[in-house]
């Protein structure tokens, strides 16, 4: 997997006002998802809609971009050497994620940070077969587009822009919480740490494949498989 300058054709002023304009794009309709699905003005199924069109989208621009630096979709760790292994390591790391995403979030909780809004349901599928093959497909989409959009191309961008592969990882996970204002304080920083996680298997790996498998698995959980369980 190539980072920086050697990785295409685009000069440090280029990829500085490509990242910018790409952030233009996403970070004002992550704010505006989280407060109107988050206060429960959306129902399920359209939110679930246009979150996957929203991300597809925004999976074709990334295309769209790398393609004119003359970069190909390796650069954002879409490499299908050895992928059997990485989707076994992605699964492996799956439940000590999931674990530690609840002990955190509790954790936090109980520190005084608030959690989840109640109007926040609305995120939710209900429990019919239309609505839970909706929550699927949803879950199947965001993960591979949230992985490919924060881990892959932000991390590539950020590390050529800052110099500093670290901080790429910092930021490219700030960005990826800012979307989930609707869990509360404690939400945001679970959820921060949890890309954290992802972009350190990512950058191990040299790979999407296990932190798209680690990021559907704690999604199904929490979207699909925790809400059809007996209250």
């Amino acid at each position: 997997m190539q980072h920086g300058p050697s990785a295409g054709f685009l000069s440090r002023r280029q990829e500085l006002a490509e990242t910018g304009v790409f952030l233009l794009l996403i970070m004002p309709s992550m704010a505006l998802s989280f407060l109107a699905v988050g206060q429960g003005r959306l129902p399920f199924s359209l939110a679930a809609v246009a979150t996957v069109l929203r991300d597809v989208g925004l999976v074709a621009l990334i295309l769209l971009l790398l393609s004119r630096g003359r970069q190909t979709v390796a650069a954002i760790g879409w490499v299908r050497r050895g992928a059997g292994r990485e989707i076994a390591w992605g699964i492996v790391l799956s439940a000590p994620v999931l674990v530690g995403m609840s002990a955190l979030a509790a954790a936090l909780r109980s520190a005084g940070l608030s959690g989840p809004r109640s109007s926040a349901s609305g995120l939710l599928p209900a429990p019919t077969p239309g609505e839970v093959l909706l929550a699927v497909a949803l879950v199947a989409v965001v993960a591979v587009a949230e992985e490919t959009i924060f881990r892959g191309y932000l991390i590539l961008r950020f590390a050529s822009v800052l110099r500093s592969r670290p901080w790429a990882v910092v930021l490219s996970s700030a960005v990826f919480s800012v979307g989930h204002g609707y869990e509360g304080g404690a939400g945001v920083l679970t959820v921060g740490t949890t890309g954290l996680v992802f972009a350190v298997v990512y950058l191990w790996r040299r790979s999407l494949l296990a932190p798209i498998v680690m990021h559907f698995s704690v999604d199904l959980v929490g979207i699909v498989l925790v809400p059809l369980l007996p209250r």
